[in-house]
């Protein structure tokens, strides 16, 4: 809701950068998919790695 009233609060006081901020925010969206893709892949990893590292503490706590 903030975010919508600072756009009305924008597009009140300067037209032209609310109506480029509206279409430029697709493409940055875009732009930057691909590095989410990535976090999302390395943060992954990372996890995979961690559950590796952490198996034989689960197993033997559960002896």
């Amino acid at each position: 809701m903030l975010k919508l009233l600072l756009f009305c609060l924008l597009l009140v006081t300067c037209w032209p950068i609310a109506i480029a901020a509206v279409v430029l925010y697709p493409l940055i969206w875009l732009l930057l998919l691909p590095f989410r893709l990535v976090g999302l892949v390395v943060g992954g990893a990372f996890a995979l790695i961690a559950a590796i590292f952490f198996l034989p503490v689960k197993v033997l706590r559960a002896v």
